[in-house]
């Protein structure tokens, strides 16, 4: 697509010979992608590389591994992969100043930086006093210029409404220009119309429909035979 700020990705594998990447089957199997959308999810099991290739692709862009602007320099702790250094990315466009990554696991050290940047300048300076999901809420809806926006996992911060909020910001920020690239388990965040939905597990990562991926099937499957589920799941404790 001719608007995307970033149109996709190559590895070069030979960078990652020594690399515990090279132990995740879908990270192994993956040579390149291509972005088709201007939201892309990356979904997944746990530990199936989608979280691992999103701060590879977000250290490759300029920005601080635990999050904030590009703007943003610190580090608590660096147990960054090498992914970064064999990612090429396709660029299409410069990354815009107004351009985020967002990330659940960091988010206290990050409000904490963006409180000494800020400088009481905005509700930015006073994300310890909000809530996790209002503070994690506010810094994406306060973004409202076409930009490069990653996240990881947001849902984790966010209850089922704030999830519906975020979903419906995302798509008007699309529709004017910016572009999504979020590794999420949420099936609501998942259900965004035209949104490019990418599974990782051992047999790669491959572009998938909404109601194939996992985070669809295991929760409609709860949501509708839900005493059913949980007779065998706790099959072992009623005998």
């Amino acid at each position: 697509m001719e608007n995307l700020i970033i149109a996709g990705l190559r590895i070069d594998h030979d960078v990652l010979s020594d690399s515990y990447v090279e132990w995740i089957p879908a990270l192994r199997s993956l040579d390149e992608l291509e972005f088709g959308s201007p939201v892309v999810f990356l979904t997944g099991e746990n530990g199936s590389g989608k979280s691992t290739l999103l701060e590879a692709i977000a250290v490759a862009c300029g920005f601080s591994a635990e999050g904030g602007s590009r703007n943003y320099r610190f580090s608590t702790y660096d147990d960054c992969s090498n992914l970064a250094d064999a990612l090429v990315l396709y660029r299409k466009q410069t990354i815009p100043q107004c351009s985020f990554f967002l990330r659940a696991e960091s988010f206290f050290t990050m409000a904490t930086q963006a409180r000494d940047y800020d400088q009481g300048r905005s509700a930015m300076s006073a994300l310890h006093e909000m809530s996790h999901g209002e503070g994690f809420l506010e810094i994406m809806l306060s973004r409202n210029a076409p930009g490069l926006y990653l996240m990881d996992e947001p849902e984790s911060a966010l209850s089922a409404g704030r999830q519906l909020a975020l979903l419906a910001h995302m798509r008007r920020l699309a529709g004017q220009g910016a572009q999504f690239i979020v590794a999420t388990h949420a099936p609501i965040l998942l259900g965004l119309p035209g949104a490019q939905i990418l599974q990782f597990d051992d047999d790669g990562v491959l572009s998938c429909n909404y109601e194939d991926t996992d985070a669809y099937r295991i929760t409609a499957s709860f949501i509708h035979h839900r005493d059913l589920l949980l007779h065998h799941l706790f099959a072992d404790e009623e005998q």
